[in-house]
């Protein structure tokens, strides 16, 4: 079969959806399928082509289109830049050779119309991989009112795509939860797990880093947020845990990576004269094992409220890495119940500083937790959140719905 991936962000971007989506593409390969991925020239929330327009990947055929102009300059330009990519991957996914399947992520929100397009005009079978749902992430963290006019609009929508489209893939139990409470059939909702690289992330030992020695962080317990840092997530409680924390000369904070809260984070940082913490950009992905295991522990955040709505795939390397995580937000999350589940961490809700801080120095004071916690984590993922086990049954999927007659 011919199978299209439709995403802003593909290999080599460093993002997660592109991670994931050449992962998904190279089990496709092997299983003897034809892959063609439509995605933007640009690098994702940068401005400018970079890209080439079109080049073979280990067998993909990577289509790119047009220029990102505005990058993430605010939300008239991500329109802008969204509103480009919709009407020029509608061209390209018409025009290719005839898809078998379409599977269209939520970058850009909405995307997945260009599938359903595919499935009316051209008889492909359309896939919804669910990343984040829209417009609920925006409702939720109050960029959009929840009863406005544009809001119920892009709400309708939301749910011509999830009925529509031959299967929704949604990553967490939480995730399908809210999906089902649109009142989607489950016959249409499958639930696959994002996942961990076991074979790129070995379970390096701290000081085998690298990133160590180039981070500058010497012998001090090192607490990291790897990743992007967006709208939903939660940096109050973070920043607050870092405050009170600053006098420990031992502890040192790391964010890797990017996001809407970066500004807020760095300007934190800035206002109290923060020595204990720094900012670095994302690693190429085959030294994400290296980077994950620069860190004795990991935090990962959701904002009260979004849980559901989007589900951190950060969790995951974590796992494969073999670090305990922290996660701050609402235990009935996803990244909640597999904590809870595998013993990989703990979780305190937002707003604890005080307990989030205890959490760090309980793992800090205690060497021996720190392992046993690390080891479990990296023991849980195989057969349940490795990449074979989860690109497998993505394969079993789109095997499963087959051409349409």
């Amino acid at each position: 079969m011919h199978v299209v991936l439709l995403n802003q962000p593909f290999y080599p971007d460093v993002v997660a959806t592109a991670q994931m989506g050449k992962d998904l593409a190279d089990e496709l390969i092997r299983r003897g399928h034809t892959v063609s991925a439509v995605a933007s020239r640009s690098i994702y929330g940068q401005s400018g082509a970079q890209l080439p327009r079109f080049e073979v990947i280990d067998g993909i055929e990577v289509h790119r289109l047009g220029v990102n102009i505005f990058g993430k300059k605010g939300i008239a330009a991500r329109i802008a830049d969204f509103a480009l990519f919709h009407a020029l991957a509608t061209v390209r996914v018409l025009t290719l050779k005839k898809p078998d399947v379409v599977i269209s992520y939520t970058t850009p929100p909405f995307i997945a119309i260009v599938g359903l397009f595919a499935k009316l005009f051209r008889g492909s079978r359309a896939i919804y991989w669910v990343m984040d749902l829209y417009p609920d992430v925006p409702v939720a963290c109050g960029v959009m009112k929840p009863r406005s006019l544009l809001t119920r609009a892009f709400e309708s929508l939301s749910r011509v795509l999830l009925r529509r489209s031959d299967a929704s893939v949604v990553l967490g139990r939480c995730m399908q939860e809210r999906v089902l409470e649109k009142g989607i059939p489950a016959s249409k909702v499958k639930l696959i797990p994002v996942w961990a690289d076991l074979s790129g992330i070995e379970g390096t030992s701290r000081d085998e880093s690298p990133y160590r020695a180039q981070w500058n962080l010497g012998t001090s317990f090192t607490v990291m947020y790897s990743g992007n840092f967006g709208i939903g997530h939660d940096a109050r409680t973070i920043c607050d845990a870092m405050l009170k924390l600053r006098d420990h000369a031992d502890i040192r904070f790391v964010f890797v990576g990017s996001g809407k809260r970066k500004k807020e984070v760095l300007a934190f940082i800035e206002q109290h004269g923060l020595k204990n913490a720094q900012w670095q950009d994302y690693v190429p992905r085959e030294q994400l094992g290296l980077s994950l295991a620069a860190a004795d522990v990991h935090l990962i955040s959701i904002k009260e409220g979004v849980e559901g709505l989007v589900v951190p795939s950060k969790l995951f390397g974590i796992l494969a890495a073999g670090r305990p995580s922290i996660y701050v937000g609402n235990p009935k999350a996803e990244t909640g119940r597999v904590l809870e589940e595998t013993g990989a961490g703990v979780c305190v809700r937002e707003g604890e500083s005080d307990k989030l801080v205890e959490a760090i120095l309980r793992y800090k004071n205690d060497p021996a937790l720190t392992a046993s916690t690390g080891a479990r984590a990296r023991a849980c993922v195989a057969g349940r959140f490795d990449m074979q086990t989860a690109t497998r049954q993505w394969a079993e999927l789109i095997e499963s719905l087959g051409p349409r007659r």
